[in-house]
């Protein structure tokens, strides 16, 4: 089944309750493994240094009274209830919410942007007819805060790259932490590491395969675990306190700061991991629907974390050993004839938990290359149905080694847990931050709504936030780190990609240029296409006039390509071109500007060339006759050969027939000797607003393709203008060449012959 794209067509459409309870079902193996797994660390961590387990109980109840709390406000309360309804149609996660801020308030830091975007059916909005509010032109207004919105986003992102690196770590770590009770303490940290070590290897090295050929089994495993743990609960609670429902009582939350003080607000960063995986109901809101994510949190979830956190206190409120702090682990209030079986399904959870976190990474940097905040990588797609599955094996190894780093470094869950509980408290913060201007901006709601959302919620966070960042040395520099560099690398790539788009908009030659060239551009015109790619979305690039100038020749049908995104998450077939003619028709010059969302598979080099012909014909068949612009050039809209119902129709194969009303134009592909030749067509329906001129000029276009495409790119090398600031000298000289140098070309030209392509080097002076 497409998870990712299930409701991607019609995002609003009424689902059976077969299907949500199916979606639902699913969601329990991909989204809540990682929080599901979270018992394992939290009472381990708690206690693992600022507070003791006393007789009184009274740490232990506190402790249980804050997680059920925070499990209610922060997944239940603010998750379930308010934050998924803040969906991009149908996406989640702070990418969701960045791309719902730009479209509402114009803040995008896309570069080649269009009003011709706005036409897209999923940017279309709500609520437009409420006047702008002050705080919307405050911000279109200023490009501080643009900006600052933009290392806003980043932050949340870069935050949850560290979490794929440290998730693995403290959920595989804590899973074979079962060994300890079976050996003594001098072996078992012997024993650990490199048991846990080899599982994370494991792991990671599985990841090329993809996940759907085992996908089936995450949600048995998760079922499993969650059933096993809370009947682990029930029995703890029925057998030693059943009296421990009374901690749920705020009142003992009160009671345990009041009597630990400082050293219970410091265990606070032990208590938030209960929450650690919440963000990914909201990231993963793509794969699914609203509905089946809330479903599956609130009667199965939920329930089963609650009885698994209250059987653990009620296990602990009896036995008070503190002679070591692993007696305070998960393990030892699981009953010892089951203790082996629990420990195999935990680590099987702790795999599946993992690997929901890592994939999602890879969908984040997916995205966040698409919206140019990333340098290119190498994205393969590990499944021909489920185009959510993707694997970046540049990210993926290092991801493992980073992840192997922090286990063998640490070694102990108490340094993994601070710089866990870092990373995932920061990610809810700027959630909460962008939550509360998408109240008021794409919500339309009053702002002092928004002022009690981000103070609620916001002041838990803020707690908790400062909890974790007072153990800085003790770990929790390693997200801060991990951040940093990330934070850097995507700024400097998108601060250089920036400026070199307004290298090219200020040396764009104008189309006044191409026409004093006369209809021969001044030069022979050879058989064949030219495909030019470039950024600019109108205007002629500077690198056709330098082409131009050193080379006497050049291709009789010349197609200015612009492959851009936009702040949306997919883009329909039927709206992924926009084509248009650049002076008169006899010089048989276009432009086409092929769009895509941020979640959104770019076709191989094949499809996507034949979908570009095709566009390109449809445009000619569909222009107006006595269209011949000699100005700016008029872009129309044109869809994918496979979504066009009327017009030109694109045929492969042997079959010659054609309908007695059509007219047909026939090519023959260029093919290798040992690969037979399939026969293209052009169906054009026999219709008196099709001229001569168009028929003339489709027959050229089929002409030029059997002459066979040249693709010509363009070889950029940046450096900063004289006059610059050593800053700027050192990001573009230094930082963005090393990054551009070790990137990924463009995902087209990756299966271009290289027979077929030239590349025209320009220096850029920025």
């Amino acid at each position: 089944m497409d998870l990712e794209g299930w409701n991607h067509g019609n995002p609003i459409k009424k689902e059976s309750w077969r299907t949500v309870l199916t979606l639902a079902y699913q969601s329990l193996g991909v989204v809540y493994g990682d929080l599901s797994t979270s018992p394992l660390y939290v009472y381990k961590s708690t206690f693992a240094e600022d507070i003791q387990h006393s007789e009184s109980n009274e740490e232990i109840f506190g402790v249980l009274s804050f997680v059920f709390w925070t499990l209610t406000l922060i997944p239940l309360l603010k998750y379930v209830f308010i934050v998924l309804r803040a969906d991009d149609n149908g996406e989640g996660g702070t990418f969701a919410l960045y791309s719902l801020l730009c479209r509402h308030a114009r803040v995008s830091t896309l570069p080649n942007c269009q009003l011709a975007d706005e036409e897209l059916s999923e940017y279309k909005k709500d609520g437009d007819k409420t006047p702008c509010s002050s705080l919307k032109s405050t911000l279109e207004k200023h490009r501080v805060l643009q900006r600052l919105l933009l290392v806003l986003a980043l932050i949340g992102t870069c935050m949850v790259i560290g979490d794929g690196v440290l998730t693995p770590a403290i959920s595989v770590f804590s899973a074979v932490s079962g060994l300890e009770l079976s050996m003594s303490k001098e072996h078992h940290q012997y024993v650990e590491v490199p048991v846990a070590c080899i599982i994370l290897v494991f792991l990671f090295a599985l990841q090329h395969y993809g996940t759907h050929r085992l996908g089936f089994l995450f949600a048995p495993i998760v079922i499993a675990w969650l059933v096993c743990i809370s009947a682990i609960g029930v029995y703890n609670i029925i057998h030693w306190n059943p009296s421990v429902y009374k901690a749920l009582s705020p009142y003992y939350m009160y009671k345990f700061l009041k009597k630990t003080q400082r050293g219970g607000w410091m265990s606070l960063g032990g208590i938030l991991l209960c929450i650690t995986g919440s963000e990914a109901m909201f990231a993963d809101l793509g794969h699914f629907s609203q509905l089946s994510i809330k479903i599956a949190f609130t009667f199965v979830v939920y329930p089963s974390l609650i009885l698994a956190y209250m059987g653990q206190a009620a296990y602990l409120s009896k036995h008070h050993i503190i002679e070591s702090d692993y007696h305070i682990g998960f393990y030892v209030s699981v009953p010892e004839i089951i203790r082996w079986p629990v420990l195999a399904l935990a680590v099987l959870a702790a795999v599946v938990g993992s690997q929901a976190i890592i994939t999602g990474t890879f969908s984040i940097i997916k995205q966040c290359s698409a919206l140019g905040c990333f340098p290119r990588v190498k994205i393969v797609h590990t499944s021909s149905t489920i185009h959510g599955q993707i694997y970046i094996p540049e990210i993926n190894w290092t991801l493992m080694m980073l992840c192997l780093a922090v286990t063998i470094g640490f070694r102990n869950t108490k340094h993994i847990s601070n710089a866990a509980g870092l990373a995932v408290i920061t990610v809810m913060l700027v959630t909460s931050c962008l939550m509360s201007l998408v109240i008021v901006l794409c919500w339309r709601r009053n702002i002092f709504l928004a002022l009690c959302f981000i103070f609620f919620f916001g002041s838990i966070e803020a707690l908790y936030f400062s909890a974790s960042l007072i153990k800085f040395l003790d770990g929790a520099w390693v997200p801060i780190a991990l951040s940093l560099i990330f934070l850097v690398i995507m700024y400097v790539w998108h601060y250089g990609t920036l400026k070199k788009y307004e290298f090219d908009v200020q040396n764009k030659v104008s189309i006044n240029w191409l026409l004093s060239l006369g209809p021969n551009l001044g030069i022979v015109r050879v058989r064949g296409i030219g495909l030019i790619h470039t950024e600019l979305v109108s205007g002629i690039p500077a690198m056709f006039s330098h082409f131009v100038t050193n080379l006497p020749a050049f291709h009789q049908i010349l197609i200015f390509l612009c492959i851009k995104s936009v702040p949306v998450p997919h883009v329909r077939p039927e709206e992924r071109f926009l084509v248009g003619r650049i002076g008169p028709k006899g010089y048989r010059i276009y432009r086409c500007i092929a769009r895509y969302g941020y979640r959104d598979v770019h076709k191989d080099d094949v499809e996507f060339e034949k979908d570009l012909i095709f566009s390109i014909a449809e445009f000619i068949r569909s222009e107006q006759p006595d269209c011949n612009i000699e100005g700016d050039e008029r872009m129309t809209v044109v869809g994918t050969s496979s979504t066009t119902a009327e017009g030109v129709k694109l045929c492969e194969g042997d079959d010659e027939s054609s309908s007695e009303t059509e007219e047909s134009f026939e090519l023959r592909e260029i093919m290798s000797p040992e690969k037979p030749r399939k026969r293209v067509k052009f169906l054009v329906p026999e219709s008196p607003e099709i001229g001569v001129g168009a028929r003339e000029e489709l027959q050229e276009l089929m002409e030029g393709r059997e002459a066979g495409l040249a693709f010509i790119m363009g070889h950029c090398y940046v450096r900063a203008k004289s006059g610059s600031s050593l800053i700027k000298r050192v990001v573009i000289n230094l930082g963005y060449d090393f990054l551009r140098r070790n990137s990924r070309g463009p995902t087209y030209a990756l299966g271009v012959p290289h027979a077929s392509t030239l590349e025209v080097g320009m220096i850029y002076n920025v």
